[in-house]
C-alpha cells in the first residue's frame, strides 16, 4: 500500500468515526465527555479523575505548577487541584494525555523520537501561547494553552498509525495527503470535542496571516509556533509555512517584551513539562 493510500484508507476510516486510540486513554475519554456537560458535578469530575492514578497525579502537579501556583499555596489533593484549576483546565490536561499517549505504542524508533520532538514542540507552543494571551493579544490565557496544547493533535494520530503504515510520513513534494490530513484533523478534534471555535483557529495554522496588531486565538498560535525554539518534526520545510516573519514580531512585539515573554514560557515549559509530560 503506498501513502495516498494509506491516508485514502485512514481518512475513510476516521470520517466512519472508526478512530485507532490507545486502551489507556478509556479513563481520560470518559472524563472528556462529562466534562463536556457544563452541568458536571464535581463529585463526578474528581471520581473520574482519581478512576486513572497518574491523571490524579498530573492534576495535582499541573495545579501546583507556575501556570497556576500563584492562585495560592500548595494544593495536595485532587479536589483541591480541580477547584483550583477548573473544569476547563482539567479538559486542557485531559486532552493532553490523551494526545501524549497517542505515542505510547509506537515501536518504530524514528517514528518515538518524532513523536517526543511533536511534544517538546507542543508543551512550547502551549506555554508561550498562554503567555502572549496575556501580553500580546489580550485574549483568554487558559484557552491559548489549552489551543497550544491540542494544536497538532493530528500529527500525534498519525504518528501513532505510521507503524501500520510504512513511509506514511514521508516528505510530499506534490502534497497529495493534505486533503487526507484536513479530514484526519478534522474528525479527531470532533473525537476529542475541541472547541468550535479553537478548532477554527487549528485549522487556519496551516495558511493564516498574522493580523496587524495581533489580537485572535490564531494570532496567538502563529506568533507561539514561531517563537517556538523546538520547531514540529513535521513540518516538511518550516520556511515554508505563512508564519510572521522576524521584522513582523519585532514590528508587533518590541524586544524587552520580547525577551521577557520567552523567559516567562521557559519556566512555564519547565513547569508544564513535570506536569504534563508522560
Amino acid at each position: 500500500m503506498n501513502k495516498l493510500q494509506a491516508f485514502g484508507l485512514i481518512a475513510a476510516q476516521v470520517t466512519r468515526g472508526e478512530l485507532v486510540f490507545p486502551t489507556s486513554v478509556n479513563a481520560a475519554l470518559a472524563l472528556q465527555m462529562a466534562l463536556a456537560d457544563p452541568d458536571c458535578p464535581m463529585e463526578d469530575a474528581v471520581r473520574l479523575t482519581l478512576a486513572d492514578p497518574l491523571l490524579a497525579a498530573r492534576t495535582v502537579a499541573l495545579a501546583n505548577s507556575v501556570v497556576f501556583s500563584s492562585r495560592g499555596g500548595p494544593v495536595t489533593n485532587t479536589r483541591a487541584a480541580i477547584m483550583r484549576l477548573g473544569f476547563r483546565n482539567l479538559h486542557a490536561l485531559v486532552a493532553s494525555m490523551v494526545v501524549r499517549n497517542f505515542g505510547s505504542k509506537i515501536v518504530d524508533p524514528t517514528l518515538r523520537s518524532k513523536a517526543l520532538r511533536l511534544w517538546e514542540h507542543t508543551a512550547h507552543v502551549a506555554a508561550l501561547a498562554h503567555v502572549i494571551a496575556r501580553r500580546v493579544t489580550r485574549i483568554d490565557a487558559d484557552t491559548a494553552m489549552f489551543a497550544g496544547i491540542v494544536h497538532e493533535v493530528g500529527g500525534f494520530y498519525l504518528l501513532s498509525r505510521a507503524d501500520e503504515f510504512p513511509g506514511l510520513l514521508e516528505h510530499d513534494p506534490q502534497n497529495w495527503t493534505l486533503a487526507a490530513e484536513e479530514v484526519i484533523r478534522h474528525a479527531v478534534m470532533e473525537k476529542l470535542m475541541i472547541p468550535a471555535s479553537v478548532a477554527e483557529a487549528i485549522e487556519g495554522l496551516r495558511e493564516g496571516l498574522l493580523a496587524i496588531p495581533p489580537d485572535s486565538l490564531l494570532d496567538t498560535l502563529l506568533l507561539a509556533k514561531q517563537l517556538a525554539p523546538v520547531p514540529s518534526p513535521l513540518d516538511v520545510n518550516p520556511l515554508e509555512m505563512l508564519l510572521p516573519h522576524e521584522s513582523v514580531i519585532d514590528f508587533v512585539i518590541d524586544d524587552a517584551s520580547l525577551q521577557s515573554i520567552l523567559a516567562e514560557s521557559s519556566d512555564e515549559v519547565r513547569s508544564m513539562s513535570a506536569a504534563l509530560l508522560v
